[in-house]
């Protein structure tokens, strides 16, 4: 027997009867006690539900006592859940996830869409996620949203740990096997410099041309980082990184600052289109094509409302090709006047 077997049987053992915790546990115990796994915080909890931090330890200790073991322990100013709590955890996720389904599917059947959508996206795509959301909380204005933006390998630990409904990313690693992969829209990465930089308005610049200027580039583990190295790896070519960033909008500002030329999403030029302070260099091998991905846990089983949006992102791809489509064809214009 597993450790979290003799766990659970030492929950059933201390709770007598199976329908013990159906007498004195509630289902907003239980909302309590999930919300405070999945952020980590007492307070943050209570935030999220709208509740006093008292209330929310007085449902704890109820739900602990119902029980008979600790749920929590405190290290730090950081909560962790026990071996009791993980197993505890796992139940919570099924039953207020069948409970959210149960919801919305009823909902649906009085014509409406109503429920709560989860959504994890990388940081690059936090200049595409807000547009397809804004579309989507247009047609159904009664679902609640949440978007969570973070780097590549966080966004990853959040799909491991199944902890939203659904992940916008690019490059899907050949590793990650045990998950559905939805391809909605595209995701050119091109080259970017100060509108005053000598190589603006040039046309057809040769790739080695690139390896004399000074490079701003994300992190290691980036996806668009590793686009750009692979390309430059096949063509013998060695950037100069004068700087790495963690956020696009850094590396932004530092293109416009003119501490070096940038390869980004064209995404990133998404509100001030390509004849900002930001332009485009016409450089051979770019734009690298690209493409978004939606993904989740293959055995996933999405709520009504999860279905809903995946499907509505991929119908909406033809709106954000027809807006990519206008930034590059403007950009070809620019080169001839």
């Amino acid at each position: 027997m597993s450790a979290r077997e003799a766990t659970g049987r030492q929950v059933m053992l201390k709770s007598e009867l199976p329908g013990h915790l159906i007498r004195h546990a509630t289902l907003r115990q239980l909302q309590v006690f999930e919300a405070i796994v999945r952020l980590g915080s007492f307070t943050q909890a209570a935030e999220e539900l709208f509740l006093t931090q008292p209330t929310v330890s007085i449902q704890i200790k109820k739900l602990s006592d119902a029980l008979g073991m600790p749920l929590f322990e405190h290290v730090g100013r950081k909560v962790y859940p026990t071996e009791v709590g993980h197993v505890l955890y796992e139940a919570c996720r099924e039953i207020l996830g069948s409970l959210s389904n149960l919801e919305m599917k009823l909902a649906e059947l009085h014509g409406l869409k109503r429920g709560r959508l989860r959504l994890a996206a990388i940081t690059t795509a936090q200049y595409l996620a807000p547009s397809i959301l804004g579309q989507f909380a247009r047609r159904y204005p009664e679902v609640e949203l949440s978007l969570e933006v973070s780097n590549y390998d966080r966004v990853l630990a959040r799909l491991a740990n199944n902890d939203d409904d659904l992940y916008i990313i690019g490059h899907v690693p050949d590793q990650l096997t045990d998950v559905a992969v939805y391809p909605f829209a595209p995701n050119p990465l091109v080259v970017m410099a100060r509108r005053d930089h000598p190589l603006i308005g040039r046309r057809n610049i040769p790739l080695q041309r690139l390896a004399r200027e000074y490079f701003l580039m994300r992190e290691p583990g980036s996806g668009i980082r590793e686009a750009t190295r692979k390309l430059f790896d096949r063509h013998g070519i060695e950037p100069k990184i004068r700087m790495e960033l963690g956020s696009n909008e850094a590396i932004k500002q530092a293109v416009i600052g003119g501490l070096g030329i940038a390869v980004l999403s064209l995404h990133t030029l998404s509100s001030e289109g390509t004849c900002g302070p930001i332009g485009l260099l016409d450089v051979a091998q770019f734009p690298i094509v690209r493409q978004w991905n939606i993904v989740h846990p293959r055995r996933k089983v999405l709520s009504t409302v999860a279905q809903t949006f995946l499907d509505f992102a991929i119908k909406d791809e033809a709106r954000i090709r027809t807006q990519i489509d206008q930034m590059l064809q403007d950009f070809q214009h620019s080169l001839t006047n």
